[in-house]
């Protein structure tokens, strides 16, 4: 399973690093307040999806997470169809990652582990799930909030309000000729910021020389090949051994994420996403119990059902009493403890 839990932080490994950020879709409906708004604010978010492939550019970034701030140097370019992107680590180590189309290479430092979870928005690795157009409106109350400028350039400021307490709400500055996310915040029902993603320095161009998107660093490297969206397994298959008795409304199977043994499937509304892993308790034993980094819950509990324990964990941008809702609601199946006596 793709989880990992630290007493401290409460963080999942380097190869956890694939992120959702499915293309936003939905109409303001004419009669409500704000319509207009409402209907400019979708416009700029049906470009946002494009624009993180799309868009070549250079620059450093800053990611607050909680207590933790990170900088990271990306280039990126889109040419002839292909994603082709480097990201480096400025503080905290000498890790970075370089994608070329489908093929991913993360670099690890001689000593010490990189959480690149941790420092990489939603984004960089989004077509490694599968991209859902939902109503976000019925979940989030869009709306067009001004203008800006953030690293030199014009931005647009759109707001997501959060429909329940269920989900975050989030603050996004576009870049305005090409819908590029220059800027984003998660906030929680009272407004406080738990995430922070912004450029300091921005250069958007198609003069990226091919150098800039070459492996520099020396370490452990660890390779992968992203999943075809088009070809992954599906994620109700994924779920076969478990099912949920509740989720948020608007929550979707949106993919299947790898974890050994066990079963996990990502859930989407169409602009945030949580992730279940059911998965047979190892040794040692994780902790149970909640974790949270800035907008990410990490919600853990063991489950005992035929003289058999499993582990149950559900991470992502919610709230830790709804991370803990879903896992209460994880009911395991027969065959699926079977199938893992068979194997």
């Amino acid at each position: 399973m793709n989880v990992q839990v630290s007493s401290r932080t409460g963080v999942w490994p380097v190869l956890a690093c694939l992120a959702l950020l499915c293309l936003l879709t939905g109409p303001a409906r004419a009669g409500e307040p704000g319509a207009r708004d409402s209907a400019a604010a979708m416009a700029w978010l049906e470009r946002l999806g494009p624009a993180l492939n799309m868009t070549s550019y250079r620059g450093v970034f800053v990611y607050a997470r909680g207590s933790q701030v990170h900088s990271m140097r990306i280039a990126h370019r889109y040419r002839d169809g292909r994603v082709e992107e480097r990201l480096v680590m400025q503080d905290g180590g000498s890790g970075e990652i370089v994608r070329k189309g489908m093929d991913v290479v993360c670099v690890l430092p001689d000593q010490g582990q990189v959480r690149l979870d941790e420092v990489i928005p939603s984004g960089p690795f989004a077509e490694a799930f599968t991209s859902q157009l939902m109503p976000i409106g019925r979940w989030y109350q869009p709306e067009l909030a001004g203008e800006d400028r953030i690293a030199g350039y014009d931005v647009a400021i759109v707001l997501l309000g959060a429909r329940d307490q269920h989900r975050y709400s989030h603050r996004l500055w576009l870049e305005k000729e090409t819908g590029l996310l220059v800027k984003s915040q998660v906030r929680d029902v009272n407004g406080e910021v738990l995430e922070h993603f912004q450029f300091t320095h921005l250069e958007i161009t198609n003069e990226i020389a091919d150098d800039e998107l070459e492996v520099q660093s020396r370490g452990r490297e660890v390779t992968r090949t992203l999943d075809n969206p088009q070809r992954q397994e599906s994620p109700l298959g994924r779920m076969n051994g478990w099912t949920l008795s509740w989720k948020p409304e608007g929550f979707m199977p949106a993919a299947a994420p790898r974890s050994g043994n066990g079963k996990a499937v990502a859930f989407s509304d169409g602009l945030t996403a949580f992730s279940v892993f059911v998965e047979p308790v190892g040794q040692p034993k994780m902790p149970t119990g909640a974790s949270r980094v800035g907008a990410t819950t990490i919600y853990m509990r063991e489950v005992v059902m035929s003289e058999r324990s499993f582990l149950v964990a559900v991470v992502g941008e919610i709230p830790p009493g709804t991370a803990r809702k879903v896992a209460d609601s994880v009911e395991i199946d027969d065959d699926f403890i079977l199938e893992l006596s068979g194997s």
